[in-house]
């Protein structure tokens, strides 16, 4: 690696631009990279407080201080930073929106995570306190709802790991990521025909709820039935089917695919209200 000499070292900012337009000497260069860093750190510090490592974001903003000095033309007239300036960010930007996002978001959404987090920390800075939604929004004159939704999508710019650790909220246990995301409950679907079923309750004999809940609670044989109320199998399965009919018309359903599944819940939440205990129901009984 070279080293600047004196003469890089006395020479202005302006002087040594102009010199390594002209030669592309690396000295040069590297003269002019060792005064700019700081500047470049300046930038970075605009982001810190999320998630990125700040030292990370110092060595983007070094790469985007090196390319904007390779670019710049000082004939044009315009100062040095104001040059630099955008290159840098631009690469910052792009660090964020290539390395940090674990999902792909619009561009112009990603941006506003960035000015959110900004804002955020110089206004903490400024108020000694977590600024509000509506002072973040006058901030960055934007709308509450885009504020907000800058907020969800900052907390989704990170995936995690299903076997994680992570502490389970209200106890000193620990857990990981995968043992708190829901599965689907496959009772939903009943819900519907459950409450159908219900209404149509009311239509049957209690003989018929009994005999119901037997077969579809208790999985007894249509002989075991019989020998609980005291009748005989073929008087059981009439039972049986004119109760099951009375219920397909009165909570218009497909009782031949939801008896054995959706049935059997039904009657097992009832149960425990209303169990039969083995009393014999009369056969000619309401």
């Amino acid at each position: 690696m070279s080293v600047p000499g004196p003469a890089e070292q006395l020479a202005g900012e302006k002087e040594l631009l102009r010199r390594f337009s002209r030669t592309r000497d690396t000295p040069v260069k590297e003269e002019l990279v060792r005064r700019f860093l700081p500047f470049a750190r300046s930038l970075a510090l605009r982001y810190r407080g999320g998630t990125e490592p700040i030292d990370d974001l110092v060595q983007v903003a070094n790469l985007g201080l090196v390319q904007a000095i390779e670019r710049f033309d000082p004939e044009r007239g315009a100062a040095f930073k104001s040059f630099a300036a955008p290159t840098i960010l631009g690469e910052l930007k792009r660090h964020f929106r290539d390395r940090v996002w674990n999902l792909r978001l619009p561009r112009g959404l990603q941006e506003r995570v960035l000015k959110l987090e900004g804002a955020a920390t110089e206004l903490t800075g400024k108020l000694e306190r977590p600024p509000t939604v509506r002072e973040l929004a006058e901030t960055l004159g934007l709308e509450e709802t885009e504020v907000l939704e800058a907020f969800e999508a900052a907390q989704i710019r990170r995936t995690l790991a299903f076997d994680q650790p992570v502490t389970v909220v209200g106890t000193p246990d620990e857990g990981t990521v995968g043992e708190q995301v829901g599965s689907d409950d496959h009772h939903y679907e009943g819900v519907e025909d459950r409450a159908a079923v219900e209404a149509a309750l009311p239509g049957l004999t209690e003989r018929e709820v009994v005999a119901l809940s037997l077969r579809f609670v208790e999985d007894l044989t249509q002989s075991q039935i019989g020998e609980r109320i005291g009748c005989s199998q073929v008087h059981v399965s009439r039972i049986l089917r004119g109760a099951l009919q009375r219920l397909r018309d009165g909570a218009d359903l497909d009782l031949e695919v939801t008896e054995q599944g959706r049935l059997k819940r039904l009657f097992q939440n009832r149960a425990r209200r209303r169990r039969y205990r083995g009393r014999p129901v009369p056969v000619n009984g309401a």
